[in-house]
């Protein structure tokens, strides 16, 4: 249950009932790590269908799937240190990337200007199409992505100085026009995070 930033959680609403990209911009402290690691809560629960794709990307990469069949929505937040084939996929024997273990569920890009560039731009494709074409001498795999892009970054104004135009240079216009609503994270007063009156939950937004 998150307490205050009414606004911004009624934006995330209308993110997961659509499937929007976004991109949350503001200060450090105003939550936005927090908003994101919540959006799968209130994403619709995975059908059979996409709980046998989710597991079956997990399967490929060893994951322990004692359990049985994943119903949970996946929530990765790869380092801004990852490198192309960590995020996107590949190696000699090409395996899923962090987007395809976050197929069906949220990918979460923290601090997107801390990326290089070169990674950034390797999320276009995919990002678009919904799927990653890894192509070898002997073969080629297609492994999907079907993700809702959440990123967050700080305001550019709170860079210093001159780092503050390479800061958004980083970010490229297509990239951006794959990001569906831009949003302005404020932070939240003592007296809101004090009030005792009960916030709507998860399972009721979903």
């Amino acid at each position: 249950m998150v307490r205050g930033q009414e606004t911004v959680k009624r934006a995330l609403e209308i993110a997961a009932s659509g499937g929007h990209n976004i991109l949350m911009m503001g200060p450090p402290g105003s939550g936005k790590t927090l908003l994101a690691r919540c959006l799968p809560s209130i994403l619709p629960p995975l059908s059979y269908e996409e709980a046998l794709e989710t597991t079956t990307i997990h399967s490929v990469m060893g994951q322990d799937l004692s359990q049985g069949l994943i119903f949970e929505r996946p929530f990765r937040s790869p380092r801004h240190s990852i490198s192309n084939k960590a995020l996107i996929g590949g190696g000699r024997y090409p395996m899923p990337g962090q987007i395809s273990m976050a197929h069906n569920g949220v990918l979460f890009l923290d601090e997107l200007p801390e990326f290089t560039r070169k990674t950034l731009e390797a999320l276009r494709q995919p990002i678009e199409e919904g799927q990653v074409q890894l192509s070898r001498a002997q073969y080629s795999v297609t492994y999907p992505c079907n993700v809702m892009l959440v990123c967050s970054m700080n305001p550019s104004d709170q860079v210093d100085g001159p780092l503050s135009a390479a800061y958004l240079k980083k970010i490229s216009g297509p990239l951006l026009d794959r990001i569906d609503l831009n949003l302005e994270v404020s932070a939240v007063s003592f007296e809101k995070l004090s009030n005792t009156v009960a916030a709507e939950s998860s399972a009721q937004i979903r």
